[in-house]
């Protein structure tokens, strides 16, 4: 029997699997150096794959009654296009009856979708990852802008040291990641994650 919430070490091998998780010298965008990248849409272009990381977020929603009782009158929202697949995959899990997502327009985060007040159900925020938490505060702040109460945040992957909670509504995942960041090359080469990343590179 497939279990409805994958361990940390299925989803892991999952990631692995699909080279969704990768292992190397990595430049993000605010500058930090990391042995490791995750770029979770090819995890979710397997239709199974994506079924088994959905449900499983999911069912972390719908074990809470405060918002299982709600449904199906609930809008599950993306903070961006990376989270689209993530959200359509919950939506469908749970039956919700809404889908949104917003987008970065003018350096603001907005709906480009034309939503008038009172039109957006009680919402459940989901991405694919959470490393600072920043989008999905911003997409808090833009949902009560529309009169809407947020009722729950997600993610497949929370980076360890990253909120475990939003305004007291706490963050439900999949799996922590224990994160490793440099501020310049010389540091990372020198780190026992580059020792770690050169040697898997090796053994695979």
């Amino acid at each position: 029997m497939v279990d409805l919430i994958p361990s940390p070490e299925s989803v892991m091998e999952i990631l692995k699997s699909t080279g969704a998780y990768r292992r190397g010298h990595f430049v993000y965008p605010n500058g930090k150096r990391a042995s490791h990248y995750f770029q979770m849409p090819l995890a979710f272009r397997f239709y199974d794959n994506a079924r088994v990381l959905s449900v499983g977020l999911s069912r972390l929603f719908r074990m809470e009654k405060s918002i299982s009782s709600r449904l199906p009158e609930v809008s599950v929202i993306s903070p961006g296009p990376g989270g689209i697949m993530v959200s359509f995959g919950v939506r469908e899990a749970l039956s919700a009856d809404q889908i949104y997502w917003a987008e970065i327009e003018d350096g603001k985060r907005q709906f480009r979708q034309y939503i008038g007040e009172g039109d957006v159900y009680p919402a459940i925020i989901v991405d694919d990852i959470v490393r600072s938490g920043r989008a999905i505060n911003e997409t808090i702040e833009l949902v009560r802008s529309v009169g809407t109460e947020v009722i729950g945040v997600g993610s497949i992957v929370r980076f360890d040291g990253s909120p475990n909670d939003f305004n007291g509504i706490p963050l439900k995942s999949l799996m922590t990641f224990d994160v490793n960041f440099y501020d310049t090359e010389d540091e990372w080469r020198v780190s026992r994650s580059a020792s770690e990343a050169a040697e898997e590179r090796v053994r695979f």
